[in-house]
């Protein structure tokens, strides 16, 4: 059994937890959480052992809630830790996962110097084997990389111009994000398949909360026609291409999908590919795909620890994942 520390608890640090819970091959030693609330509770309900930053077990008394530890605990007693805490406090806490030497997997708030190497399952499982420090991408650019993986692989990939339409939950405005180009995402997908060609990509941010949406031009190598690249796409088991007579169009809707489907807190780890969106004009493919920013990286972190640790090959890993997460049900 990897014995798996989880360091953050928020949106993706809580369904981390979940899912390491959740496999045959792990065990959950506890969670990092910073403040006594409800979140805590929650975790406190589900049995998990809470680890505090030091100096602060005393707040966590009068709040009522008991810790087994502090943060260095929680580190010292784990083979490995997945670091899901704030954009940037990871690169804070590699020193004292080095002083322990524990090693620890990322998230994509993280500029990619914080680890040897950044991680997609599906582009570059083996880059992982046996690393100390490991960065998952961020969501988007999970999602992109989960795409273009196998479009690569078939077709080669020439170029590729993305507009990514990211939620932002707060202000009723549309900003560019940033309003520079590129994106962080392009370079960050070219950190994981650096053969591709140049990737661009713009950033917005709108007023609403859970689901990306990307808009997609991939120059191909190829002249495949739209059947073929949809079939392409849909043998991919982190990816659901969304059948057209279901009338989904919206993020909204995909929730309603995921809750009517069983899946808990709506996770929709999958890329979510829209059937009627997939088109070709010559080498030039366009699609439109939504991406779950809060659960879509977690498989990803499961088959991280395993590819670290050395326990599987991507095929087993990926495979024992969806298995347990029910990926690929829908």
């Amino acid at each position: 059994m990897i014995r798996v520390g989880v360091n953050g608890y928020g949106t993706i640090g809580k369904r981390v937890a979940d899912a390491v819970s959740s496999m045959p091959d792990m065990e959950l030693v506890g969670i990092g959480k910073a403040s006594p609330n409800h979140t805590a509770d929650a975790a406190a309900e589900r049995g998990y052992d809470i680890y505090v930053p030091e100096g602060r077990e005393d707040r966590w008394a009068e709040a009522g809630m008991a810790v087994a530890g502090d943060i260095h605990d929680l580190i010292e007693a784990s083979d490995i830790v997945a670091d899901a805490t704030p954009a940037g406090m990871g690169a804070e806490y590699r020193p004292v996962y080095e002083e322990y030497d524990t090693p620890a997997l990322f998230q994509g708030g993280e500029g990619a110097d914080v680890a040897e190497a950044s991680f997609t399952a599906r582009a570059n499982y083996s880059e992982a084997t046996d690393e100390e420090y490991v960065r998952i991408v961020s969501c988007n650019t999970t999602g992109l990389n989960r795409m273009f993986a196998p479009l690569h692989e078939e077709y080669g990939v020439e170029r590729a111009s993305i507009t990514l339409v990211r939620c932002r939950g707060e202000h009723a405005v549309i900003s560019a994000d940033p309003v520079t180009l590129p994106s962080h995402h392009g370079p960050d997908a070219l950190e994981v398949i650096p053969d591709m060609g140049p990737v661009t990509t713009m950033g917005m941010k709108v007023p609403t909360v859970r689901h990306h949406f990307h808009g997609i031009n991939v120059e191909l190598g190829a002249e495949p026609s739209a059947a073929e690249v949809r079939d392409l796409l849909a043998s991919q088991s982190r990816i659901h291409v969304v059948d057209g007579d279901l009338g989904i169009d919206s993020g909204w809707e995909l929730q309603e999908f995921a809750l009517d489907r069983g899946r808990d807190r709506m996770n929709l780890y999958e890329n979510q590919i829209f059937e009627d969106s997939i088109s070709m004009e010559g080498p030039q493919l366009h699609l439109f795909q939504s991406i779950h920013r809060e659960s879509d990286v977690v498989p990803e972190n499961v088959d991280a620890i395993r590819a670290m640790m050395g326990d599987a090959d991507a095929e087993e890993s990926i495979e024992l994942t969806n298995d347990v997460l029910g990926i690929g049900n829908i």
